[in-house]
């Protein structure tokens, strides 16, 4: 009897581990497979204080972008430029509350990267699409939005993986790049990356796409990157979901999931070789890229200063706007020059 019950038993458990891995294999393919529905005319999709600005990539093709402009007032002809990056899952609209006060110092151009805000949401194809989200497509995108609108030099303004964009930036072309300042920049990270064959599987791309919409719909790091949620507003929030407007937003940000988990962020080993004067900002409250890793770049960086913000979080632009434009003016009145040993992350 002892022997029948534990054969029955084993029988059972095999039979758990069987159904365990069926559901494993077919549970991600019964997840609709249909891009989310939306606009596709870009003309209406236009709001106060933006607009569209087609590029064309050097393999053919135009992409469009969302793009933010303020100038300053008066004669602004000597004034810098100032470009705005910003981070994984976030829009343009992440810089408003720094925008104007910006604009005081010269021109702030703020864009929405692909896929996210309203700017195009590409699938990876043939042609100008084969690969739009390896780390090379959106730095060629940045320098040729700088070309499109006539800037020569500017600093780039990077939070999170913007910063990333920004010290690549800085390290492909350093003469296009005036200074850094780099808010909690996405530096370290210690995600795994899959081979290829995994992140082709049916199972993992529909599961991907299943993120996607996670991310893009109830938009959960928006509050895990403040220090205090309550501090978003409902307006807030609406601007963040603005890509849920567009047909196919979620097959594209799950097309760039899927190439990042095969593209590791390996500028940590080449932050010695960046001289761009860099400031280096923190909230001490960020639960996204600690505040200890923001430091160690600081450090690695040759001509680099450091500034933590108390009670900020992951996007200090918007949760601390006064704080952070404070840093800034200080920064840009000391003048670093590029190449000047002087300055260290301290």
């Amino acid at each position: 009897m002892l022997r029948l019950l534990l054969r029955l038993l084993l029988i059972l458990l095999v039979l758990v581990l069987v159904l365990g891995l069926v559901a494993a294999a077919v549970g991600p393919l019964l997840i609709d497979p249909d891009p989310a529905e939306g606009e596709t005319r870009v003309q209406a999709l236009e709001r106060p204080g933006s607009g569209f600005v087609g590029i064309g990539p050097p393999d053919g093709g135009e992409v469009t972008l969302h793009v933010a402009e303020r100038t300053p007032a008066g004669d602004g002809a000597a004034a810098p430029t100032f470009v705005l990056l910003h981070g994984f899952t976030f829009n343009l609209y992440t810089w408003e509350r720094i925008m104007a006060p910006l604009a005081e110092r010269g021109r702030v151009i703020a864009y929405d990267q692909i896929p996210y805000g309203l700017s195009a949401k590409p699938l990876p194809g043939a042609g100008a699409h084969a690969d739009p989200y390896a780390k090379s497509s959106a730095l060629a995108r940045l320098m040729t939005l700088l070309d499109t609108l006539g800037v020569e030099q500017a600093y780039l303004v990077g939070n999170s993986s913007g910063g990333t964009l920004a010290l690549e930036a800085a390290l492909a072309y350093p003469e296009r790049v005036r200074g850094l300042v780099l808010l909690a920049p996405w530096v370290n990270s210690k995600r795994p990356i899959l081979p290829q064959w995994l992140v082709d599987l049916p199972q993992t791309q529909r599961l991907t796409l299943l993120l996607a919409r996670t991310l893009g719909t109830d938009m959960p790091l928006l509050d895990y990157a403040y220090a205090d949620p309550g501090r978003i507003d409902e307006e807030r929030r609406a601007r963040a979901a603005v890509h849920q407007e567009m047909a196919n937003w979620d097959a594209a940000w799950a097309a760039l999931l899927a190439r990042s988990l095969t593209d590791p962020v390996e500028i940590a080993r080449q932050l010695t070789q960046i001289d761009t004067p860099a400031l280096v900002i923190t909230g001490a409250a960020d639960r996204i890229v600690p505040p200890a890793d923001t430091l160690a770049a600081a450090r690695a960086l040759p001509n680099a200063t450091f500034a933590e913000l108390p009670g900020c979080g992951h996007l200090p632009q918007e949760e601390c706007p006064a704080l952070v434009m404070d840093i800034i003016d200080q920064w840009l009145d000391q003048a670093p020059a590029a190449g000047d040993d002087r300055a260290a992350a301290h």
